[in-house]
């Protein structure tokens, strides 16, 4: 009987029930992709950020485990070089925990539908020069759909930062939007390539120092942010880069110039 399948049958069969390589995430903001029941993924991640004179270069190993078919949880270990006016410092940041649930899932011909909710804890792990001597929490939500030809995702992340000594550091808000489009249907034995456009937009409060908001701090800035996912079988390469379009920082801020990401990742 499997020999009188349709191409396009075989495709929805490996793309809804056997491969996780086919669920895809957008590069800059969170998915609901998840993991299968004890599945491994490896990441090895190279980010840029340029904003006036300074500029970060972190690279982070990560790895995520899937402790049921809707549950993971991962863990990241960047290392990290900051530099500002000709200085620079480097070393290993802070370690990072993650878990994301998948609430939600409803497949239909050619097409899924699914939510899930996520939380980040960035520890106060490093003793370099990069370290933030805090433990900041980010919690979200998100939703994706996919289809043969064509992706969508939204979501919504708060991040909590705590508290440095008199420092009062504001909280966060990002809101996401992004889609993706698959211009050829391959089987899963052929390369993959899905190209990705997304809206990313940064809410940011003011800082306070002693009970006084800080002038030079908090505001919102908005980035268009193209990409590409190339996928063969288990390995795939994601690439993008973030480019401001609206910047309303607050005070002598330095507008972001842009972001690059570029990571590697194998499902094992």
């Amino acid at each position: 009987m499997a020999k009188n399948l349709k191409p396009s049958s075989v495709i929805l069969f490996v793309l809804f029930n056997i491969s996780t390589s086919w669920a895809h995430d957008p590069i800059f903001s969170p998915g609901p992709h998840v993991l299968f029941k004890k599945g491994v993924e490896i990441h090895t991640i190279l980010n840029t950020d340029k904003q006036g004179d300074s500029k970060i270069n972190q690279q982070t190993l990560a790895m995520k485990y899937g402790i049921t078919g809707d549950w993971v949880a991962g863990i990241e270990v960047p290392n990290k070089k900051i530099s500002n006016n000709n200085v620079s410092n480097s070393g290993i940041a802070d370690v990072v925990l993650s878990t994301k649930y998948r609430f939600f899932r409803k497949d239909g011909l050619g097409e899924q539908h699914s939510a899930a909710v996520f939380a980040r804890l960035k520890l106060d792990s490093s003793n370099t020069s990069t370290a933030t001597n805090t433990t900041d929490a980010l919690l979200g939500l998100t939703y994706g759909y996919e289809s043969l030809k064509w992706y969508r995702w939204a979501s919504v992340r708060y991040r909590i930062n705590q508290k440095l000594q008199n420092l009062k550091r504001a909280n966060r808000l990002f809101v996401d939007i992004a889609g993706g489009y698959r211009a050829q249907v391959n089987d899963y034995r052929k390369p993959d390539t899905v190209y990705l456009l997304e809206l990313n937009a940064e809410l940011m409060g003011r800082n306070q120092f002693n009970g006084t908001d800080l002038s030079n701090s908090g505001g919102n800035q908005w980035f268009v942010s193209p990409g590409v996912m190339w996928t063969l079988r288990n390995f795939a390469i994601k690439a993008g880069v973030q480019i401001p379009i609206i910047s309303n920082l607050n005070g002598e801020q330095q507008d972001s110039d842009y972001r690059a990401f570029l990571e590697l990742e194998w499902h094992l």
